[in-house]
């Protein structure tokens, strides 16, 4: 897609900074697709796109939107072009599958997610990018009055995703991230070792611990030609012009983790990648859902070498206004350890992976759901004691809520608290000492260094403050 084309796209113009303010009231559109209304007719579906069609996409989104009768999936889309096309075969070959009907669905495909957004046939868009596409597809699509599941980390930076979060909330679409431990298939464990946290279980909480893996250096940094099915500058978006090499992007089998996952241009590693998930637990246990730390600091090892360049070992101290301290570090086991006056709650995944490449305990005999008192772990929640929101799964939560107008179990402001603790870590990580940080104004107090870092430059015309007006350039 040429620039030129690309500045013809029809979307509302941003002046994004703070316009919009953080107390939108979360609303559902009043014009509620006709998909809503029946079960299995292909007329009375949500009709859904899917923007990105690799790893996680193919290995996690579709199959989970797959099981549930009132999604159908009618479009792809994906810079690269063969993927693209395994989209679509996959998708098309399911329904086949399915319904016994070679000719069932003729999904469509689209080289721009734009052109997908325009379309009055897709009710809502299921979002399997790299990390630093994330935020703007989810304004657009917002912008374009489509339902939204997004694939975590939320942002690239905290700018973006409060952008993000205010967009999605004053278009009153209906929002979900995938962060998949919230709902209770298959890892119920999360929620009940919230819910026993947050009705006092372990007395008095004071400490939470998470462990979290981290990324190994390496990477070919070798330039390579530029793929002819692979649209790079479109690829690259709002980050800097490089060079490309295949380590940079994605492998060509598709269920491989593409080497981006471990480059800082387009994230900030496993402090976002593993970290919204189990911040995002901590933040519902300790009820910290709509704020954030107010005091952070953080150690780590960078790479001298090689083209991958996340941080490798660290460790991250923030403090809480409740007066809880969360610990974040690779050397604690993979999961989120709640500390009390009365005892401890540790919950993890255990062995279970989203994709076949998660990296998950690797021991059998580890406990994905441990207590000080295994009798903690049996405590039955009373009626009179607090409750926390069920979901069954979290594609499915997302269905429901679409068709009946509720908020998700994940929704966006949530979701941009617990990318937004993991970013500031990482801005932690790279500014010494200790930060202090304003919640409500989304600033680092007093420091100028860390606050240049809340947000990046942006390659135009990609990027969440160039957003098109619904005007013709």
């Amino acid at each position: 897609m040429s620039k030129k084309g690309y500045n013809r796209r029809r979307f509302l113009k941003t002046a994004t900074k703070g316009a919009l303010g953080t107390a939108a009231l979360y609303s559902i559109p009043s014009i509620v697709p006709a998909t809503v209304f029946g079960k299995t007719a292909p007329s009375n579906m949500i009709n859904i796109g899917q923007i990105g069609c690799g790893r996680i996409a193919l290995g996690h989104d579709l199959p989970e939107t797959f099981k549930h009768s009132a999604a159908r999936i009618v479009a792809v889309a994906d810079v690269d072009r063969k993927r693209k096309e395994n989209g679509k075969k996959t998708i098309e070959g399911w329904y086949a599958k399915k319904t016994g009907k070679d000719n069932y669905i003729d999904v469509k495909m689209y080289d721009d997610y734009h052109d997908m957004l325009a379309s009055k046939d897709v009710d809502a868009v299921i979002i399997s990018t790299p990390d630093h596409w994330h935020a703007q597809p989810a304004i657009e699509a917002a912008l374009a009055g489509k339902h939204i599941y997004l694939q975590k980390p939320t942002s690239l930076t905290i700018e973006e995703g409060r952008q993000m979060s205010d967009y999605v909330r004053k278009s009153g679409v209906v929002f979900q991230l995938g962060s998949q431990q919230r709902s209770e298939n298959p890892w119920p464990q999360f929620k009940k070792a919230c819910e026993l946290v947050r009705n006092g279980r372990i007395g008095k909480l004071h400490t939470v611990r998470i462990g979290l893996p981290f990324d190994p250096s390496g990477g070919n940094p070798v330039e390579m030609p530029i793929p002819e099915h692979l649209n790079y500058d479109f690829w690259l978006g709002s980050t800097p012009y490089v060079y490309y090499t295949r380590d940079r992007v994605h492998p060509d089998d598709v269920n491989g983790r593409g080497g981006w996952l471990r480059i800082e241009q387009f994230g900030a590693g496993m402090i976002t990648g593993w970290g919204v998930h189990h911040i995002d637990i901590a933040h519902w246990g300790m009820n910290t859902e709509l704020t954030g730390p107010i005091e952070v600091e953080a150690t780590a090892e960078f790479p001298k070498t090689g083209l991958w360049n996340v941080h490798g070992k660290y460790n991250v101290i923030a403090k809480y206004a409740n007066g809880v301290t969360m610990q974040v570090g690779g050397d604690n086991p993979n999961g989120v350890k709640f500390e009390g006056t009365d005892g401890w709650i540790f919950v993890t995944r255990g062995n279970v992976g989203v994709t076949a490449s998660d990296p998950t305990s690797g021991d059998k005999k580890s406990k994905a759901f441990d207590a000080s008192d295994p009798k903690i772990l049996t405590s039955e929640i009373k009626p009179n004691e607090t409750h926390l929101y069920s979901s069954p799964e979290q594609h499915a939560n997302w269905l429901d809520c679409i068709i009946n107008k509720k908020q998700t179990i994940s929704p966006v402001e949530v979701a941009h608290r617990s990318c937004s603790a993991c970013l500031m870590a990482h801005i932690a990580m790279k500014v010494p000492g200790k930060l202090y940080w304003d919640p409500k104004k989304e600033q680092f107090k007093d420091n100028v260094e860390a606050n240049k870092l809340l947000s990046r430059p942006q390659r135009y015309p990609y990027g969440t403050n160039y957003i098109k007006t619904n005007k013709k350039a």
